[in-house]
Formats: structure tokens, sequence, C-alpha cells
């Protein structure tokens, strides 16, 4: 598959001149893209090595300040969770190759579909598609939809045909991890840990966890089950908020909109697993029913990354020392 920096043409023309930011208000226009440059290429970075810093949006926040200390604890650079000169040059964080243009294609409006609010009307679907192009276009650049507004002033991105050219973060091809030996999973962070054959922490993602604190695990567990692409078996007795009226297990089709987005991690648990989500701004600020909601393209990435009969360990205290200098 192509990099998505292979889709993206750098732009290194300021981006507040691409905007028509220019005039009496060019200075304060120029800072403030500057900063926006350098906190975005930031996450990218942390993305890219598979810090997750959760949706890339250009405001430096709990979660982006959780991946760099993580990272800067694997490098055993001073832990400040700030993007110093020593974090700058470990992740080659590049302000330069933060926004490119980007090419609508005839496949990412393929990429919309019907989004019906009604279960049974879910099930007699073929896929479950993204609702917009907005959303499409988020989901494929790993960021907020705000950060594509503001990349695109006045630009109804709703409302764009194939060859329309819109300005996106640049995502480069992520980098190699070794296959996870097991993952720990910090109830209280809402964070899974990926750890090596070395116990060396390798990748880190934000999730959401169980709204209710009866339903969160303890102990250990074991991932039984990957499944790109899954289906999604709806089961009203689960479901006790639902009230419309289904009587049966309803199948629901894969698609990014699936309850369980694009990738199933199932667990040894009874209805557990760690899993995508149609909704990644909500992660992490919501509650789930048990499982545990990863953005879609952290959920795929850590599909990737695991394999049946690893151990899975939750944990509501502080992160252990579980990664190496």
């Amino acid at each position: 598959m192509r990099s998505l920096m292979c889709l993206a043409c750098r732009i290194v023309v300021p981006i507040w001149f691409a905007m028509g930011l220019i005039g009496p208000a060019s200075a304060r226009a120029q800072e403030a893209e500057s900063v926006l440059r350098r906190d975005v290429a930031w996450q990218i970075a942390l993305d890219r090595l598979g810090f997750s810093p959760g949706l890339i949006d250009g405001r430096i926040g709990p979660k982006t300040t959780l991946a760099t200390r993580e990272f800067q604890r694997v490098r055993g650079l001073p832990i400040t969770g700030r993007l110093d000169p020593a974090t700058t040059e470990a992740l080659q964080v590049e302000p330069d190759n933060a926004f490119g243009r980007y090419t609508v294609t005839q496949d990412d409006l393929k990429e919309i579909g019907p989004c019906p609010t009604s279960w049974l009307a879910k099930s007699k679907l073929d896929r479950l598609g993204h609702e917009t192009l907005h959303d499409v276009l988020a989901e494929k650049f790993h960021c907020a939809k705000h950060l594509l507004a503001t990349l695109n002033p006045g630009v109804n991105l709703n409302g764009l045909k194939p060859g329309s050219k819109v300005i996106v973060p640049i995502i480069p091809e992520p980098a190699a991890t070794p296959p996870a030996q097991r993952l720990e999973v910090n109830l209280g962070e809402k964070v899974i840990r990926a750890i090596d054959a070395q116990g060396k922490l390798t990748a880190l993602f934000h999730c959401s966890i169980a709204a209710n604190k009866a339903k969160l695990p303890s102990g250990q567990a074991r991932v039984e089950v990957v499944a790109p692409n899954p289906d999604y078996m709806f089961d009203p007795k689960m479901w006790p908020e639902v009230k419309e009226r289904i009587t049966a297990k309803l199948r629901i089709p894969p698609g990014p909109r699936n309850p369980v987005g694009r990738c199933w991690i199932g667990l040894s648990l009874s209805g557990y697993g760690m899993h995508g989500t149609p909704n990644p701004e909500l992660i992490g600020k919501t509650g789930s029913h048990g499982c545990f909601r990863l953005a879609n393209w952290d959920a795929v990435r850590l599909g990737k990354m695991v394999q049946p009969g690893i151990p899975v360990r939750f944990s509501s205290t502080p992160a252990l020392q579980l990664v190496s200098k």
C-alpha cells in the first residue's frame, strides 16, 4: 500500500499565504501557523512510531503529552512530556513536511454510504460507509475534523469532487514495529501498551473503557482472534438502552462505521475485545459497554502486531517501568 505521504504533495509555501491570510494580520497569522506546523508535525512523528497522540489536531493535550513521555522513557531521554530539542531530534519532527495538498479520488467517494440510525436498517446494508467526505478524509489522515476545517477555510469539504485539492496533514508510512508478546491495559490512563519479547514498550494506543465500573476487567486474559473488517452481531439483550423493537440478533455489515470499526481483537473474556470505532473523537471521553475502543487506524495497527495466544494484563495502577533504555 502506498504511503499517504506519496498521496499528498508537500506544502512548503506557508499555509497562511495559501489560505489568503495576508495583510495587517500576517505577522500574527505566521506565528500561529508556525506553532500549528510544529505541533502537527510532533503528533505526526509520534503517530508514525506507534506512540499514538490520539487524533492529530495540533492541540497538545494529555494524550500527546503521555505519548511523548513514554517515547522519551523508551529512548532514555529526560522525561519532560515536551518537545525539547533532544526529543525533536529523536522523533525527527519536520514542520516543513506537516501539510500537503491531497487530490480527492473516486475511491474516497466510494467510502461514503447510508448511515441509518435504526439497527434493523443497518442490518439490511452490505456495508456501513462513512457519513460524509469530511469523515473519510479525517480517518485517512488520522486527524480531527476541525483541523481539516482550519486548513481549508471557506471550503465545503463535503462538496468536493474527484480531482478537487484539499490541504491535509501528511501521514507517512508507519515505522516498522516488532510483534507484541503481551499487552498491558492501564484502565486508569485508558491506554493499551504493546510490549515486545525483550520487555520493551514498542507501541501505545489510547482507548475508551467501560462506562460501568462493574464491567471493568481485572487480572489477565489472552488474545483469541484478530478479525480485520469484521461483521458485528447486534444482540438486543446487550443493548438495553435501545428502544427499537428487535427480538432477534442482527448481523451488522463491515465498514468504517461498523460498531467495532475496521478491526476486532477478541479476548478470552466473553464479550470483551479491542476494536475500532466510527467516533474517534470520543475516545477517552465516553465509556463503552465493556470493550476497548481505539481509533480505526490504531486498531488496524495493533491488529497487525498481535496474534492469538498472547497475554493481556489489566491494571488500574500507574504504569510500571515496562520499558528499557
